[in-house]
């Protein structure tokens, strides 16, 4: 199925994707997230390498097991064509009860149709304190397209 919006990405259908994309995910509903997916796109986040839609709603089930409270905010980098950069920011919690705050890179390459065909994720990790949290669930209306802080 076709989702736009489709490639050739300019400022605002980038911005638009962007958004798009941290809406989704902040659902927590692999289901849903993978659909922005071609059937056969191909991940790597981090060390995993993932192929499919199966593979990749799999992975999302167990990330957000792991992550409570998961807050993300997404910036679009950069975009050319049909590919788009993009900075992110989320924060969660763990088993144990530590905060962290995971700043990470992606590289998005789409079909024609609109759907991620490619998926390139670095992510690190810092330790946060719950005085540091900056981010508390989807991001609302008024931060939509705010820069995200180095730090």
């Amino acid at each position: 199925m076709a989702r736009p919006p489709f490639p050739p990405f300019d400022a605002e259908t980038g911005r638009r994707m962007v958004q798009a994309a941290e809406d989704a995910w902040s659902t927590r509903e692999p289901e849903r997230v993978v659909l922005a997916y071609t059937e056969d796109s191909v991940w790597r986040n981090r060390d995993r390498f993932l192929t499919g839609r199966e593979e990749i709603a799999a992975f999302l089930r167990g990330k957000w097991a792991r992550e409570h409270d998961y807050a993300l905010r997404k910036d679009l980098w950069g975009f050319h064509e049909n590919r788009i950069a993009v900075r992110f920011q989320y924060e969660c919690r763990d088993a144990d009860g530590r905060w962290w705050r995971s700043h990470g890179n992606e590289m998005w390459e789409f079909a024609e149709d609109g759907l991620m065909r490619r998926r390139e994720a670095s992510i690190n990790d810092v330790a946060i304190s719950v005085a540091e949290r900056r981010l508390f669930g989807p991001g609302p209306a008024t931060e939509r397209g705010a820069r995200l802080p180095l730090r």
